[in-house]
């Protein structure tokens, strides 16, 4: 994360130079995309080393879930990205500027060149994680960025038809809109401690009922996750008289862990009624 970070903020000079050099809107573009890159590939790599802090007193999780918070801000900045790339390109089409498409071709040519790079830098990493996700989505608008100035860069030497500039430019933006979209609800999911997609919450409480000995009924389920890839669950396991409390709950967390993919969890047993006096689901 942070070769990429470095990588990336040092050719977005480079680009940003050229691009008011040249003239050419989709090489500026992709300049400020990565502008915001650099940054959020840096709080990234930030994020992962807070991670691995230990849990405080008053952060008794730990730090997991700054991750995901980076993630969510990273989507933001995309947005506003794009944004801006849209805005510009409406008012690039309705008066075309010259571009010189020579310098404009070697240099998308150069910063594709250099985004596969870090595309292959980052992709060796978790691509389950919410906040390398974030990172591969910046640095995938970029490949697609550059792509689109190097066709822009040809078209224009082989036609002079300058409008193809701000079009693929819009393009990249609508791309890069749908990504920014996914990742974000992804993210929003984790941080609204929503259920994660690939569990049946529902499901949970009928699969212990159903197979763990001595478990009526299981209630006040709450399965979340901190980071995208750790999941937690609480919940009530009401008992049959005479069972083992102890040994209930530990095959409870086994189940939880070994079919359900929830590493930790807190089991409350009841015996007669719900301690809270009613059930909740």
């Amino acid at each position: 994360m942070l070769i990429a970070a470095c990588l990336t903020g040092a050719f977005m000079v480079a680009e940003a130079l050229a691009g008011f050099f040249v003239g050419s809107l989709a090489l500026l573009a992709d300049a400020g995309h990565m502008l915001t890159d650099s940054v959020s590939l840096g709080f990234a790599w930030y994020a992962f080393h807070l991670a691995g802090r230990p849990a405080t007193s008053a952060h008794t999780y730990g730090f997991d879930r700054v991750k995901t918070l980076v993630a969510y801000s990273n989507g933001l900045a995309i947005f506003f990205i794009a944004a801006w790339i849209v805005v510009e390109a409406v008012g690039r089409f309705a008066s075309p500027e010259k571009v010189l498409g020579v310098p404009m071709l070697i240099v998308a040519a150069v910063g594709f060149a250099v985004n596969v790079g870090i595309f292959f830098v980052l992709h060796g990493g978790d691509r389950e994680n919410l906040n390398m996700r974030g990172a591969i989505i910046h640095v995938a608008g970029d490949l697609l960025g550059s792509l689109a100035a190097i066709v822009a860069a040809a078209v224009i030497i082989a036609t002079g038809w300058y409008p193809i500039d701000p079009i693929l430019s819009v393009l990249v933006a609508v791309v890069i809109f749908a990504a920014a979209g996914r990742l974000m609800r992804d993210a929003g999911r984790v941080l609204l401690e929503g259920v994660p997609r690939s569990i049946d919450r529902d499901e949970i409480a009928r699969d212990l009922a159903t197979n763990i000995s001595g478990v009526r009924g299981v209630h006040h389920v709450h399965v979340w996750s901190l980071d995208g890839s750790k999941n937690i669950a609480t919940l009530h396991a009401l008992l049959e008289d005479g069972a083992d409390a102890y040994e209930a709950t530990v095959a409870i967390k086994a189940r939880l862990a070994h079919s359900h993919k929830i590493g930790h969890a807190t089991v409350e047993t009841e015996f007669g009624h719900c301690a809270d006096g009613r059930v909740l689901h």
